[in-house]
């Protein structure tokens, strides 16, 4: 295959590390250009450090630092505010003057449109409707980055997911024995990411979990703070073996394939 360029599109610092970390480090490996834009310096997560300036300069260190290992070639932040962790942003009054979710999209989309024609991108990664788990800048990565790929061109466009089908399943199991948290709903993530049926891409990504995993201990800042572990310091704790094997897959939906596509590269042509 020939050299491609593929840009990934994510919310905040540690986003890609979470969902795209290895479908990134493998496209890299083949020689293909990857190239990581972030929308916001994630200034407003939870960390030991307050929330702030500060935070968001660490946490973009942190960036360059996970791009690096994962081989990307040039790294963006558009500079809008991180519109925090609250559904639908919370209280505007709370939110930062430049928050994303407060953006106006088509401006946005322009500025996101503007690298992927400069860098002739072939493909565009965000992510799928919901914002995988609903986070309000994630939703807005979606509505921008659609709209940027139908002003640049770009012919493909997937939204990377989690199969959420398997996932239900094992926290209903988990619930078995085990007492979540009042606050936490196992329902909420029946309407959460993205059913099997209509996932079309498999990345098996098993072979650069090594670089997956140093990724995200490149986030170090978000490994910490709040009540309990995090979800990223919990997902370093998994077992090297069994993080290879749980973390092995990413998954993605390009929603200009009839339903039922399996493929299992990014560049991959339907039909083969």
């Amino acid at each position: 295959m020939p050299p491609r360029t593929a840009v990934f599109f994510h919310a905040h610092p540690d986003d890609e590390a979470l969902l795209t970390a290895g479908t990134m480090a493998m496209l890299a490996a083949e020689g293909h250009r990857v190239v990581l834009v972030v929308a916001t310096a994630g200034e407003r997560g939870l960390a030991e450090m307050e929330p702030g300036e500060a935070l968001g300069e660490t946490r973009l260190k942190e960036l360059y630092t996970s791009a690096a290992l994962l081989g990307c070639a040039r790294v963006e932040c558009l500079g809008y505010g991180d519109s925090g962790l609250r559904p639908k942003g919370g209280i505007a009054e709370e939110r930062p003057d430049n928050a994303f979710i407060d953006a106006d999209s088509e401006k946005a989309a322009k500025a996101l449109a503007a690298i992927l024609q400069e860098e002739d991108a072939d493909l565009l990664a965000i992510y799928d409707p919901a914002g995988g788990y609903g986070h309000p800048d994630h939703v807005q990565v979606h509505r921008v980055g659609k709209r940027a790929a139908k002003i640049a061109g770009t012919e493909i466009v997937l939204e990377a997911t989690v199969n959420r089908d398997p996932l239900v399943r094992l926290l209903r199991l988990a619930g078995r024995f085990y007492k979540f948290p009042p606050e936490f709903d196992v329902r909420t993530f029946e309407s959460a990411y993205s059913s099997s049926e209509t996932i079309t891409h498999r990345v098996n990504v098993r072979k650069y979990a090594k670089q997956k995993r140093a990724s995200m201990a490149a986030h170090a800042s978000q490994a910490s703070g709040g009540d309990s572990d995090r979800t990223l310091a919990v997902m370093l704790k998994v077992p090297r073996p069994l993080y290879r094997l749980v973390f092995g897959t990413e998954w993605y939906v390009r929603r200009d394939l009839p339903p039922g596509t399996r493929l299992t590269h990014p560049f991959d042509r339907w039909p083969k």
